[in-house]
């Protein structure tokens, strides 16, 4: 789909792409340990990990890449994100919310660099407080008693930016349930990862 993609956006016929190639087995693997009542809080490279959760298809990947607006073909972002901006919909058209237990869930992408660790340690954290506080535990459409793992994804790049170090300090100060792959792109924003990493990959 990359390929497929980027030839897309070389020719014109879309007007703009991201793709993550070089990612996919890591991906697949991580989309195998990811449940229902998880959260991912990634990036815009995570095309691979949302085929492989099987929370969003080929079809509505390139939906999303000629952007088309039709929420039934472009349920993520209804052409209103960026491409490759996952989200999931938790809430019922009613208002009421979905049985979060029962679906896989992406907060919805973001597009500066490192944006999504805050909020990856706030929905670990969330899962840690279900866990720990018993008069959560009726709220069983939104945790599994505190049984779910946040799933964050960043590019190696982003690594160099506060909140990076900010949420891996409090991840590990607070224990929560959070996992976290750094993506080797070797370039950030296009400038070479040496230019900006003390020690780069």
């Amino acid at each position: 789909m990359s390929i497929l993609g980027r030839k897309e956006v070389l020719s014109g016929k879309a007007k703009f792409g991201i793709f993550g190639d070089g990612k996919e087995i890591a991906q697949i693997a991580m989309a195998h340990q990811f449940m229902e009542g998880d959260w991912r809080s990634g990036y815009y490279r995570d095309q691979t990990f949302m085929l492989a959760a099987g929370m969003t298809t080929p079809e509505t990947f390139f939906a999303q890449l000629y952007g088309d607006t039709d929420i039934d073909h472009n349920p993520d972002n209804g052409g209103r994100s960026m491409v490759c901006h996952y989200a999931t919909r938790y809430v019922n058209p009613d208002g009421s919310w979905k049985d979060l237990t029962t679906i896989k869930i992406t907060a919805a992408d973001l597009s500066p660099t490192s944006g999504q660790l805050p909020r990856l340690l706030g929905l670990a954290y969330a899962s840690k407080l279900f866990r720990q506080n018993v008069q959560l535990h009726q709220y069983t459409h939104l945790s599994r008693k505190g049984n779910e793992v946040a799933f964050g994804t960043i590019g190696d790049a982003a690594t160099s930016e506060g909140h990076f170090f900010e949420m891996m300090n409090a991840a590990g100060v607070l224990q929560v349930p959070l996992a976290i792959a750094v993506w080797d792109d070797g370039y950030g924003i296009s400038v070479p990862v040496g230019l900006q990493t003390t020690k780069g990959s």
